[in-house]
């Protein structure tokens, strides 16, 4: 292996790292904002690593796709414990939606600012600057990507959240039943849709977003 792919490989493990923890560690922190000290009590709104590790999401899901070859990465840490009773009692149906897109608001955020970065390291000197700009690159990629898969209604995933929430806050109590019902079948419906075509169709934004908030 040579120090190229090395570097690749770390830079690619930081990105995600910090993509999936920061993602998890937002929703318990919008939902101690609306009271829920759920997540703070039990340390998950920790930056240490290891209390948010999820295996299959966080090692192996992300080592399959590094080592097949995949043009994009992405994964999932340990789901950060929130109580919606005491979100919805402080905040409403909006509290709840805030909690289910805190997630996805961070790893599009992140994807921005690093994108405004990003071209200081547009022409690397060094091995350490081209690093940089791997690491960069990487962030942006892989922040985008984690914030669109999110946002499908599928369960268990956050868009599938939020509007069960809006559902429920604008009293269109067929879809938060449609949504209820589908929830134990909802990663059957996510493994159906990366094997599929439909998934290139889903991921589809992931292109027009990097096409507007890259600078190079």
């Amino acid at each position: 292996m040579t120090e190229a792919e090395i570097y690749k490989i770390v830079a690619s493990i930081l990105a995600i790292a910090v993509a999936i923890i920061g993602h998890e560690i937002m929703h318990g922190w919008v939902a101690y904002r609306y009271g829920d000290n759920t997540a703070k009590s039990q340390g998950r709104l920790s930056i240490n690593p290891i209390v948010h590790i999820d295996p299959i999401g966080t090692i192996l899901v992300p080592a399959v796709l590094y080592f097949t070859g995949a043009p994009f990465l992405f994964g999932w840490a340990k789901p950060v414990p929130i109580n919606p009773r005491i979100v919805i009692q402080n905040g409403g149906q909006n509290g709840m939606i805030a909690v289910a897109l805190a997630g996805i608001t961070y790893n599009f955020l992140l994807a921005i600012l690093l994108s405004t970065i990003l071209p200081l390291f547009a022409n690397p000197q060094s091995m350490m600057e081209g690093f940089f700009f791997m690491l960069i690159w990487q962030s942006i990629l892989i922040n985008v990507v984690l914030g669109v898969f999110n946002l499908w209604p599928v369960p268990p995933l956050d868009g599938s959240q939020a509007l069960m929430h809006f559902s429920a806050k604008m009293k269109w109590f067929g879809i938060v039943r449609a949504l209820e019902k589908l929830y134990p079948y909802g990663m059957i419906f996510i493994v159906l849709i990366l094997a599929t075509p439909l998934g290139n169709l889903m991921f589809m934004p992931v292109r027009w977003i990097l096409g507007w908030i890259l600078p190079i």
